[in-house]
């Protein structure tokens, strides 16, 4: 079976016969590329076009990556929310830098991000817990997320718990959970062509400066 797969992987092929990407129509300010793309990844229906993966690099050197959702954009960032006491948030603790990817596969595009982690403020995490699913609120209460569990019952009990301890009440924030800013200081915007001569514009940050440049595929 093994083998069979390594093959398959081997053999298949896609090739890209989507749009072009240049310097000028990058523009200059690398957010608003995101934002016109991300648009354009809603019109064309993309499954999941606010996942994003992040990747955290811990004490140890060792790097770990998850899809977490991009929940907010500013001209310098993006913002996620998350339990501060998950393997991501202790790698947060200890390294702010982390790598983003974004990857639309229906329209061949990808973008890759790279910067500094920051927790947002109390404020504005109460603000987007507020607005969440009740059952989300719970769910943040209940799961001591990365941490061993016997098995699905134990989980289980404590949202069943937590139900009880604020039925009828508004639930609050958990102070172990809240939101994260990304300042991006590097962007890659890759967009597929054909005979894998693939479109890569780069923006670097200088400052307040961004340095926009080609790459080779």
């Amino acid at each position: 079976m093994i083998e069979e797969v390594s093959n398959y992987l081997n053999q298949i092929r896609h090739e890209f016969t989507s749009q072009a990407l240049n310097e000028e129509a990058a523009g200059d300010i690398p957010v608003e590329l995101y934002a016109k793309w991300l648009e354009e990844a809603v019109g064309a229906q993309v499954l999941d076009p606010k996942a994003m993966v992040v990747s955290t690099v811990s004490g140890n050197g060792k790097p770990s990556s998850r899809v977490v959702y991009n929940r907010g954009i500013t001209e310098t960032g993006f913002k996620f929310y998350t339990n501060y006491d998950s393997r991501k948030g202790h790698d947060l603790e200890n390294n702010p830098f982390v790598s983003v990817n974004v990857f639309w596969s229906e329209m061949e595009r990808q973008i890759r991000m790279e910067g500094t982690v920051s927790k947002l403020d109390r404020e504005e995490s109460d603000a987007y817990f507020k607005a969440r699913p009740r059952d989300s609120q719970i769910g943040a209460w209940a799961s001591a997320q990365s941490q061993k569990v016997t098995d699905r019952e134990e989980l289980e009990k404590w949202v069943k718990h937590f139900n009880e301890k604020f039925e009828g009440m508004e639930v609050p924030r958990p102070p172990h959970w809240g939101g994260y800013f990304i300042e991006a200081t590097y962007f890659e915007f890759w967009q597929g062509r054909p005979a894998r001569l693939h479109d890569r514009i780069i923006f670097e940050k200088d400052g307040n400066t961004w340095n926009k440049y080609r790459v080779a595929p």
